[in-house]
């Protein structure tokens, strides 16, 4: 053996091992714990990845519930919690405001089996748009998805603007509404995926439309981190919205029984309180595309939405400075397709 073999035959362990250290410190998470917000009586995609193991050794810490995903995004500018989650023309809203965030996976969305509708008590007189006119609506939240949502059905049915500001929306837990409902204190409610199934399942109420018909599969809410938070932990960040990306496709492809039983023994672990029936409702993902991937369609329709009724300038929001599909793993399939 030549002297110049002997010492690469020497060195090749030290180096080998020093390469294979440095990638592991490349993908290991800078920070091992993430605040966040949950919602009562739901399982969310993180706390899923979490319980499936996939956010290894990233974990989660409940800091308690919100009720709004405007406030939780908001909790995230301000470092109150890690992450946040709302509807994407909040997330637009933000943007504008120069909060410096990034929207980085797609969590809620409609498909045919899963989606949000429009409910009124199955005696009413409301039978279609017009009848909407000078009633009083509740939704999860004033300006957020639900709003939109219900203002778009009025002015694709006709409505003009002097007949939309004549409608109340009146904000209240999701959890609440079809309660206020059946008590006749609302004249109408917007309820989503599993809440609105309970309803129907529950009698007395009468669906007057649904997202997906108005518009079809698609997502409309995101995840985000602000913008210091991602370069401070890109690996945390990653490790977060794959582990969350392949919950979302676990639950694509289990049995539903399955994931009905594990999202029932989640909730009920956690000891909170909750209403451990409303899971019996799931049925599908409800993310508009495989692994959350984001579609500039969920977030360029709530800015040109925005810019025709006044509320942004043209070109103030650039849909690639809200949202990031770089730490998704499902980015390139997607891509691809």
């Amino acid at each position: 053996m030549t002297v110049i073999k002997r010492i690469i035959h020497a060195v090749w362990p030290a180096v080998a091992f020093a390469a294979s250290a440095t990638a592991a410190n490349a993908q290991t998470p800078e920070k091992l714990e993430l605040r966040y917000q949950g919602w009562a009586s739901k399982v969310l995609y993180p706390e899923l990845a979490e319980d499936l193991g996939y956010l290894a050794p990233v974990k989660l810490k409940w800091i308690g519930n919100t009720t709004s995903g405007p406030q939780d995004i908001q909790a995230a500018v301000t470092g109150d919690v890690d992450f946040g989650g709302a509807f994407n023309g909040s997330i637009v809203k933000l943007v504008a405001a120069h909060a410096p965030v990034k929207a980085v996976i797609s969590y809620v969305g409609t498909d045919k089996e899963t989606n949000g509708g429009l409910f009124v008590v199955q005696d009413s007189a409301i039978k279609g748009p017009r009848d909407l006119i000078g009633k009083k609506i509740g939704v999860n939240t004033p300006g957020a998805y639900q709003q939109y949502l219900v203002t778009a059905y009025l002015q694709k049915s006709g409505l003009s603007h002097a007949d939309i500001d004549k409608v109340t929306f009146v904000p209240a837990p999701p959890v609440n509404l079809a309660q206020l409902l059946k008590q006749k204190q609302l004249d109408a409610v917007f309820l989503e995926d599993i809440i609105k199934d309970k309803l129907i399942a529950d009698g007395g109420a009468r669906l007057l439309t649904t997202d997906y018909a108005q518009f079809g599969s698609y997502g409309y809410a995101s995840y985000l981190f602000t913008d210091r938070f991602i370069a401070q932990n890109p690996n945390t960040v990653r490790k977060f919205v794959e582990g969350t990306a392949r919950a979302i496709e676990w639950t694509r492809t289990t049995p539903r029984d399955e994931v009905v039983a594990r999202l029932k023994k989640i909730v009920e672990a956690r000891h909170r309180n909750e209403d451990t029936s409303i899971v019996n409702y799931w049925k599908s993902p409800g993310v508009g595309s495989k692994g959350g991937v984001i579609a500039a369609d969920d977030f360029t329709t709530y800015i040109d939405w925005y810019v025709k009724n006044g509320v942004l300038k043209a070109g103030q929001v650039k849909p690639d400075t809200v949202y990031s599909n770089q730490f998704n793993p499902f980015n390139q399939a997607v891509a691809s397709h």
